[in-house]
């Protein structure tokens, strides 16, 4: 059953990166440690995979890449004031 523990892990990360998002949305700080640890789980259970075992995991895994690019898009640049919409100069006002 590697698949379910492959899906079990990606659904994890998923679920901390919308926690994530909706914090940054919110206009809170964030700190991402740990996902480091998270995608090394993640990439431990698709390496346990039989061949031809990832198509089973191959829909979490887009989603997955669909919230990471969400939490990215949604991050305010470095140095930025808390709140600041993603992509605006810090001590830009509207």
């Amino acid at each position: 059953m590697p698949a379910l523990s492959a899906l079990s892990d990606i659904e994890a990360m998923r679920c901390t990166l919308t926690m994530a998002r909706a914090l940054v949305d919110a206009g809170r700080r964030i700190d991402l440690t740990g996902l480091d640890h998270q995608a090394a789980e993640i990439c431990h259970a698709l390496s346990s995979l039989p061949p031809g075992g990832g198509a089973a995991v191959r829909p979490a895994m887009l989603a997955l890449m669909r919230e990471v690019q969400a939490l990215a898009a949604s991050l305010p640049e470095p140095g930025a004031e808390p709140g600041a919409e993603p992509g605006m100069e810090p001590g830009a006002g509207p």
